[in-house]
């Protein structure tokens, strides 16, 4: 990706997930202080300031005034806020809008030259915590930072840090934080409880990787019960896992698992990346579990076709309910949908955009969804592996599943509610097109109707060293 187009999406992000706004009439207009600063307060900060992801911050005048014309461009434009999903399909509690008020603020504010104002209207200023965006009860930072060279590829890694926490834990938030943000494309922190054989000969707080250190890595089964904690991908943020009075469950004795995907950057650097933990203040009513959904590990994309349809999908093993989906893809992704099949074959789309590779948005359902025992998730994604996409690596590969961004994934991820006597190895179940041998291209919607209500126990949670 180009520097300078990142810059601007990330630099306009939060500007448009504004509320409120300034009064238009009067000789002034909209100031900095008084009408400005509330929406990068509320709305921007979060991420535009000191040792976030976003490349610049925004929290002074002095700060904020240079990117003006650009806030105005982006908004205009409507490339922010990072938000793809068609507003026709599903509610979502995390969906950011602007209003015409809010866009008339904006425009008339850079369309002004950005005047700053009475310094004496700004409102207090916002308190963060300690750089966090929750407030974290428990903290978990790798113990040494790991080396990344300035080039070259840099397969995924894999940290185990001992915790020994010593008593069982329901947490009700996480967040991971990269150390080094202009590195760390993604990450993921797993819950490894005690008993698991993952890593279980690893060095704590060594990197390991499946490519060359199998016989230490071992398998990542969801029979043991790993989980997925936390997640980091830009624009992501924190997760809660209370809805419905939820909690996710770290038994007591548990270590966790850091799985990093770093990309080179041209300077020889380093990160040491952490996870924050906000625990249950009672008793949950129910258990909140991250899987990775429906998963195309036998997906096939043909060379020069810039809309390949791949299909995957999961039975439930148990009544559920659907609170969370985040689809994920790389560079050739193009749109998605989502649809709930129930056991009655009533189908429903729950989730349906377009895909950006730099924005892997999470979708916060506004009610959760009720998935009955038996009842089916879908997922269809097309792909653009033509000339035409100015991202393709290469457009004459045919491509499969694999971890770097110039192989493919077609998964979504999802945040389910179960009973808490429902053990999670027995609720996921690959099913229909995603037990398909791989083909010269999909599967597809026809092969998914095809193969009818096939089952396959379990599927697969585990991160991409089992997606063979």
């Amino acid at each position: 990706m180009k520097t300078s187009r990142t810059c601007l999406v990330v630099g306009a992000a939060c500007l448009l997930a504004v509320v409120g706004g300034a009064s238009l009439t009067g000789e002034s207009g909209p100031t900095y202080y008084k009408d400005v600063l509330p929406i990068l307060q509320s709305n921007c900060q979060t991420c535009h300031r000191p040792g976030e992801a976003a490349p610049m911050s925004l929290i002074s005048y002095e700060q904020s005034r240079p990117w003006a014309k650009a806030i105005k461009s982006a908004v205009n434009s409507k490339q922010m806020p990072p938000w793809f999903a068609d507003p026709d399909y599903g509610l979502f509690s995390n969906e950011r809008k602007l209003s015409s008020t809010e866009i008339a603020t904006l425009n008339a504010w850079a369309d002004a030259g950005a005047p700053a104002g009475n310094p004496k209207d700004a409102p207090a200023e916002r308190h963060f915590e300690n750089g966090w965006n929750i407030k974290p009860d428990v903290i978990v930072e790798m113990p040494k930072p790991f080396e990344i060279p300035a080039s070259g590829t840099v397969n995924y890694k894999y940290v185990v840090v001992k915790t020994n926490f010593k008593e069982d834990m329901w947490v009700v938030a996480a967040e991971m934080r990269p150390g080094n943000p202009s590195v760390l494309h993604h990450g993921k922190v797993w819950v490894r409880p005690p008993g698991s054989t993952w890593m279980k000969d690893a060095v704590p707080g060594e990197a390991y990787e499946n490519e060359t250190q199998k016989a230490v890595m071992g398998s990542n089964s969801i029979e043991e019960g790993n989980d997925i904690l936390g997640k980091f991908n830009p624009g992501l943020g924190p997760q809660r896992f209370d809805q419905e009075g939820a909690a996710k469950f770290v038994p007591k004795g548990s270590d966790v698992v850091y799985e990093l995907h770093y990309t080179t950057n041209g300077t020889p650097t380093s990160d040491a990346s952490k996870l924050g933990l906000v625990l249950a203040k009672e008793p949950p009513k129910k258990r909140y579990y991250f899987h990775a959904g429906p998963t195309a590990l036998n997906l096939a994309i043909p060379p020069a076709d810039n809309r390949a349809e791949v299909v995957s999908e999961i039975t439930f093993g148990a009544d559920a309910r659907l609170v969370y989906a985040q689809p994920h893809m790389h560079l050739r992704g193009k749109d998605f949908e989502l649809r709930v099949i129930l056991p009655n074959e009533e189908a429903t789309t729950v989730l349906k955009g377009n895909f950006n590779f730099e924005w892997q948005m999470g979708y916060q359902y506004a009610e959760p969804i009720a998935l009955p025992k038996g009842s089916k998730l879908r997922f269809i994604t097309h792909f653009d592996n033509s000339p035409g996409n100015r991202f393709n690596p290469d457009p004459t590969k045919k491509v499969v599943w694999g971890p770097q961004n110039w192989d493919e994934m077609s998964n979504c991820f999802i945040g389910v509610l179960f009973d808490l006597a429902v053990s999670p190895d027995k609720a996921f179940l690959r099913s229909g097109p995603s037990l398909l041998p791989r083909a010269e291209s999909g599967p597809t919607l026809a092969a998914a109707d095809r193969t009818g209500s096939l089952l396959a126990a379990p599927a697969s949670n585990a991160g991409p060293e089992s997606f063979k």
